[in-house]
């Protein structure tokens, strides 16, 4: 229905050419926008109604492990059964700090989250075989508890921005609200987080538009091929301003693999993509304050790098 509906807009209103790199572009761009900020409202809308009956404190029982090996563990397996973009995640990693839980504990859930998902895991399974998607699902796990550890040992709290602390929910407040109340809550939640994140959703969804219509389909083989050793930075690098989700990159990851890009060259590409997009520090720099968004992305940029080397080195 969604694709029907951009569709309409830019090839039957606009008169725009389904073949043309503008119709295409624009297309991406109507199409992922209404999509997002659908999920993006219906998410945040009935997260909120569920967190209205669990006070802050039952959150931070779950992830607030005394051992925060542990807690790191918990975040990015919850990470995994959460079916959430880049762009969607950074509402919930907001909560996760609100509510009091570990900054390297929410970093688990939000690099897990978008990376690894039940539903990327079905296809991967499906196209590429259970090995892979079980290759995939450990990489991807074991960067996002890895590099929650670090960003927790490093004590970087002071570099969130100072509205996420502000924004604090108020339901150790209101324990007892009718369905009313939390209903009028979870609306009034929405409308302040969709107010501070749509700017940069909007540029997001834009740049990776434009991308998606105008960069050349071949052009991450034809310059990150098997046998170059820059393979894997180049694929990372490439993969950084684009936008999709672990789902949506993986028909492309396929044809990739089978054009003779190796296994672990394209899984950087992946991870890049779903974990370290440009559209989603866009997002992520409303929420965090420059030095950590830069500790983030060089942790991660680190970790992607060794997991693509270490798999072309062993397979």
């Amino acid at each position: 229905m969604l694709q029907t509906i951009a569709d309409t807009m830019v090839y039957s209103l606009l008169k725009l050419s389904s073949n043309s790199m503008l119709g295409t572009a624009l297309n991406f761009f109507v199409y992922e926008s209404i999509k997002i900020f659908l999920m993006l409202i219906i998410i945040i809308f009935f997260v909120s109604i569920l967190r209205s009956y669990f006070p802050a404190e039952k959150t931070k029982k779950i992830l607030n492990s005394k051992h925060h090996f542990w807690g790191n563990i918990i975040a990015a397996l919850l990470g995994i059964v959460t079916p959430f973009c880049s762009c969607s995640a950074v509402p919930v990693f907001i909560g996760f700090i609100e509510s009091g839980v570990p900054l390297g504990i929410t970093f688990s859930f939000l690099i897990a989250s978008p990376m690894v998902n039940e539903v990327a895991v079905i296809m991967l399974w499906g196209l590429l075989g259970w090995k892979i998607m079980l290759i995939y699902i450990i990489s991807g796990l074991t960067i996002a508890i890895i590099a929650g550890i670090i960003m927790g040992k490093l004590k970087l709290e002071r570099f969130v921005q100072d509205y996420v602390y502000e924004m604090k929910l108020g339901e150790n407040k209101i324990p007892d609200q009718s369905i009313k109340d939390r209903i009028n809550y979870a609306l009034n939640y929405t409308k302040q987080i969709m107010k501070k994140i749509s700017i940069y959703i909007i540029i997001a969804i834009a740049l990776g538009g434009f991308i998606h219509g105008y960069a050349p389909a071949d052009l991450l083989v034809k310059y990150a091929g098997k046998d170059s050793i820059i393979a894997v930075p180049l694929a990372v690098l490439i993969g950084v301003p684009l936008y999709s989700n672990a789902a949506g990159i993986i028909p492309i990851i396929t044809v990739l693999i089978q054009k003779g890009l190796s296994l672990g060259t394209a899984l950087a590409f992946m991870m890049a993509v779903t974990a370290l997009s440009f559209p989603e520090m866009i997002i992520l720099k409303n929420v965090l304050k420059t030095p950590l968004l830069i500790i983030f992305v060089a942790i991660l940029f680190v970790s992607i790098l060794f997991t693509g080397y270490l798999f072309n080195i062993l397979i």
